[in-house]
């Protein structure tokens, strides 16, 4: 049998519902593009492409001018998200407010990010392959590291933030076996609403994301050999693209 391939999205997938990860991952089956999705997507790729231009050149007029080329870029891509947009100007506006919100959040002039997009893997047990794409990473001269992720809704309510932070940890495990270094603060920058979500990982914390992705890599495995896969109802069953066919509906 070929590898689990696992990433923090994938894990997400099937602790949220096996069912929807079968659909996913084992059957391919198409989606329709979400909107919220896709203004992510945009928002991320203005923010990866702002660091091309040099310090005193990063501010919010550049990220701006970016807009209607990187969007346009994104159509190409898929031309069948024109149909997802009632108004122009109210998209726009949508993701000039995001952007916005950052600048207020950090102020990019001031510092240089060492890594964007960066690819981290590890095989993290002979069935199971690991890996993900973080949004930044920064290592200061003294050879701190910090993990950053753009979040481009809102933040967790009281008591889910440690679900939010499940996925940084999984970087940070990732970066941990690579280079022998724990990151010193992983750093969630929430642009729905204003707020920064930080933590500093302990290698505690590290050995315990590892042997969880274990338990869930094993699940899966188990659901493969079974063909067992249970949807698991929740609110967040009405975002789902696969509701009409799922039998927890139907």
């Amino acid at each position: 049998m070929n590898q689990l391939r696992l990433s923090p999205s994938r894990v997400n997938d099937f602790t949220n519902c096996p069912l929807l990860y079968k659909y996913r991952v084992i059957d391919q089956l198409p989606e329709s593009p979400s909107i919220d999705a896709e203004r992510g997507t945009l928002v991320h790729t203005i923010l990866h492409d702002l660091f091309e231009s040099p310090p005193q050149s990063r501010t919010i007029q550049t990220a701006l001018d970016l807009l209607p080329s990187r969007w346009q870029a994104q159509l190409e891509l898929k031309p069948e998200l024109a149909n997802l947009i009632t108004s122009e100007k109210e998209w726009y506006d949508r993701a000039k407010s995001l952007l916005e919100t950052y600048f207020r959040l950090e102020n990019p002039t001031t510092f240089e990010p060492t890594y964007r997009e960066l690819h981290l893997e590890q095989n993290l047990s002979a069935d199971t392959y690991l890996h993900g794409y973080v949004d930044r990473l920064d290592v200061a001269p003294t050879g701190e590291v910090r993990i950053i992720d753009y979040k481009t809704g809102k933040s967790p309510k009281p008591g889910w933030e440690e679900k939010a932070l499940f996925q940084l940890r999984v970087y940070a495990l990732l970066y941990w076996k690579e280079h022998n270094v724990i990151p010193k603060l992983l750093q969630l920058i929430y642009l729905g609403d204003s707020n920064v979500l930080k933590n500093t990982p302990l290698e505690s914390d590290l050995i315990a994301t590892e042997k969880s992705l274990l338990k869930i890599a094993e699940s899966i495995l188990e659901s493969m050999e079974t063909n067992n896969w249970k949807p698991r109802k929740s609110r967040l069953c009405d975002w789902c693209s696969f509701k009409s066919i799922c039998p927890a509906h139907n």
